[in-house]
């Protein structure tokens, strides 16, 4: 009995030992290097909160596909107390094709192949005054599939701060279509609901 009780603690430990690092506090350490540059974060949807989709249907624009947003379980909580992003806040918006099939309830749409992932840090400290991915009080990344760890932006003035200035307002966050952040039974409108975004409807 004595061992399996070591051996049930040492797997709560490490259990709890992973879900630290996908914490607030754990994002400097683990998703962002002394230099500025910033880490994709792993099976974001296995662990992490979803805050909402878009779809942007037009094959023209930028953005054009299926985008869910994921956040930390504990940026989320403190964002609906406080109506702010805390420091460490972590951002991934995963970006995927759009699938189309005829199905017994009708013309359907669904989100297929993974094709890029933006991911934002908040860094109410700025810790990193004059790196070009890192302003506005953000870090700014932009991963593609088929390299998911490289980091492909321009720096946020090329790659991001155009689609971004018009939520100014709202942290740089386009905030209506992100029901889990809602206070309680307000998810119908969804906060930031008279927000209007451009057509490519990045974060």
């Amino acid at each position: 009995m004595r061992s399996h009780g070591a051996i049930g603690f040492v797997l709560l430990a490490a259990s709890a030992t992973a879900l630290a690092g996908d914490g607030i506090a754990d994002t400097f350490t683990t998703l962002v290097s002394a230099n500025g540059t910033i880490r994709a974060p792993d099976d974001v949807r296995g662990r992490w909160v979803h805050l909402g989709s878009w779809l942007v249907s037009d094959p023209q624009a930028p953005g054009y596909g299926f985008h869910d947003v994921y956040t930390q379980a504990d940026a989320a909580a403190e964002f609906r107390r406080g109506g702010r992003f805390p420091d460490g806040t972590v951002l991934v918006k995963e970006i995927r094709a759009i699938g189309r099939q005829a199905l017994s309830t009708g013309q359907a749409d669904y989100a297929s192949a993974i094709k890029l992932r933006f991911v934002m840090v908040k860094d109410a400290k700025r810790r990193f005054p004059g790196h070009r991915d890192w302003a506005d009080g953000w870090g700014w990344a932009l991963f593609d599939a088929k390299s998911p760890q490289a980091n492909i932006s321009q720096g946020y003035q090329v790659s991001c701060q155009n689609c971004h200035l018009p939520a100014k307002a709202t942290d740089g966050v386009y905030l209506q279509a992100y029901p889990t952040l809602s206070a309680p039974g307000t998810e119908t409108a969804g906060p930031g609901s008279t927000q209007r975004s451009p057509e490519s409807a990045h974060k």
